[in-house]
């Protein structure tokens, strides 16, 4: 059912721009997006590399991602088709292997660590009086605190943590346990290893990241009479009695700025009533992800789809093959700051290749490598960081992002959570 004078424009066709515009769009609501890149979906996009589509950077899903799965289901991508389903599977070759078996919760868990190579009983021990602190104070903290402090104070062994937690951690906050945020941290494990079995499920992606949810959610809005823009950049935005205008152009009850928090800080610039947003934004540090595609002979697998390495510079690695892509090419994975920041991508290609070789014994040289750095992949997520809310203080102006205030770090299921928290408020 249409609304009367509400008309919404959308800066930003990522996740939680297009979840948004779907919300909308399910409502009737004349819904224009308006995207600065010729490809959707943000900081998770598709890239062409040596004739092969993939991704800007290698994400997971998880079971937990209720929001994003139904709304994937909702557009038409099946994410039965789109996404590899297995059961946690935490491996580290030679080191550890951690598998939830098909039982209901929370047996699925105590059974893994029960069950997982490489842990001694007081370790698994140890992992399972930590989860059972947390589930009796129901996953909140009375003060946050960096997860490596929260890690100590339970007397965590060391290889629980270098094995388990940390990589956990680093994965999901994309923040160094140093310095990120425990109850965040807490937040994930309640909805994933605290929750049912099937929310600690690995969804491995076999469509890339634009093809996965970006373009049917645009092509479910354009077919609900929505506009989707592509390669249009908006400057600037403009208001008067009569609604909002972006470039001089248009004019809307609503707008939604679902970009990067540091473009969103260009586009609210000039506006007195906004500098404590301002503020909020620039308080926003951010931390990169390198992604790292070596293309191996086709005879090159691992183990499982994706393995863990506690190494130098390694932590996660990907098998493309096994998830659709071409057979051989593999995707190193690197979250958050760290001493690889300062090699040149060649030579970080050259020791990524070498612990690869660590796990693949005799492993050739790459035909091709290529290494992608996303400088701003995610904001820090920082103990007690205050971050913006959706609602600003100016009216029929909202945010939308991963990481505008909520439980979740910067994921994908954070954004889609946010700009239907915004479509929400616009509805009213």
């Amino acid at each position: 059912m249409r609304r009367n004078g509400v008309r919404v424009a959308i800066i930003g066709a990522g996740y939680a721009g297009l979840a948004a515009a779907v919300a909308l769009a399910d409502e009737g609501i004349p819904v224009e997006v308006f995207e600065a890149s010729r490809t959707l979906g943000g900081r998770a996009r598709s890239v062409d590399i040596e004739g092969v589509r993939l991704d800007n950077g290698q994400h997971i899903l998880l079971g937990a991602y209720r929001q994003t799965l139904a709304l994937m289901d909702r557009v038409g991508a099946d994410p039965a088709a789109s996404l590899l389903r297995h059961p946690l599977c935490l491996e580290y070759p030679g080191r550890l292997r951690l598998v939830a078996p098909r039982l209901p919760a929370p047996l699925h868990l105590a059974a893994a660590l029960f069950c997982a190579r490489g842990l001694s009983p007081a370790e698994k021990f140890a992992a399972l009086r930590f989860m059972q602190t947390l589930k009796a104070c129901r996953y909140r903290l009375t003060e946050d605190l960096p997860v490596a402090e929260l890690l100590r104070r339970h007397r965590q062994p060391e290889a629980l943590c270098r094995y388990l937690w940390e990589p956990l951690c680093v994965a999901a906050l994309n923040t160094p346990v140093a310095e990120a945020s425990a109850q965040v941290f807490l937040n994930v494990l309640r909805d994933s290893l605290g929750a049912e079995r099937a929310a600690s499920d690995l969804l491995l992606p076999r469509a890339d990241f634009s093809a996965l949810l970006p373009e049917p959610a645009a092509r479910y809005v354009e077919a609900r009479g929505g506009r989707l823009e592509r390669e249009r950049r908006i400057h600037g935005l403009t208001r008067s009695d009569k609604g909002w205008r972006l470039d001089q152009q248009g004019s809307y009850s609503h707008v939604v700025i679902a970009t990067a928090p540091y473009h969103a800080r260009r586009l609210i610039e000039g506006w007195p009533e906004l500098l404590p947003l301002a503020a909020q934004l620039d308080a926003l540090d951010q931390e990169p992800i390198v992604t790292a595609y070596l293309q191996y002979p086709e005879t090159v697998r691992l183990p499982f789809p994706m393995v863990g390495h506690a190494g130098d510079y390694l932590q996660w690695l990907f098998d493309r093959g096994a998830l659709g892509g071409p057979a051989g090419l593999l995707a190193a994975v690197i979250s958050a700051r760290g001493r690889h920041q300062d090699l040149a991508p060649e030579i970080l290609a050259r020791r990524l290749h070498e612990e690869i070789a660590s796990i693949l014994p005799d492993l050739p040289e790459p035909r091709w490598h290529k290494v992608i750095v996303e400088k701003r992949a995610t904001f820090s997520c920082r103990p007690k960081l205050k971050r913006p809310e959706n609602l600003t203080s100016l009216p029929g102006l909202l945010l939308a992002g991963d990481y505008t205030a909520g439980d979740y770090p910067a994921t994908l299921e954070g954004a889609v959570r946010s700009g239907q928290q915004a479509a929400r408020l616009v509805l009213g």
